[in-house]
């Protein structure tokens, strides 16, 4: 019976690994961008904390852009707080577009209306230092 325990606790420890996902699986490191808008939501959650910035175009049309970064306690070992960035926050992304064509970028570096500037990414990633 032992065995089945260990079996089954095994089991679910390694079902968040398999939503983990790499750079290079998702997004273009020759695709930098830079995107500046509002914070319009946070998910702070594993695998990787989303939030969303509305951006406006040279034409003056707004989209919601997904911007994905480090999961939580990876954020946090880099300085982050639940409250670093708050919904309605002005924001600069840099970053690189998703392979999909989506309004999804991997975010790097997140700047701030404040000039406060924060690492988003991880190095251990597989993606662009």
């Amino acid at each position: 019976m032992n065995a089945r325990w260990v079996l089954w606790a095994g089991l679910l420890l390694a079902a968040p690994l398999a939503a983990h996902h790499s750079f290079s699986a998702e997004y273009d490191a020759n695709k930098r961008i830079q995107l500046e808008g509002v914070v319009t939501k946070i998910e702070w959650a594993n695998p990787h904390v989303y939030f969303y910035i509305d951006v406006k175009d040279a034409a003056g049309t707004t989209s919601n852009w997904a911007c994905e970064t480090s999961g939580p306690n990876a954020l946090i070992r880099q300085g982050w707080k639940r409250d670093s960035m708050k919904v309605g926050d002005r924001v600069t992304v840099d970053g690189y577009l998703a392979k999909d064509g989506s309004k999804t970028a991997d975010a790097r570096q997140v700047r701030l209306a404040d000039g406060r500037r924060i690492f988003a990414g991880s190095s251990d990633d597989g993606g662009p230092k």
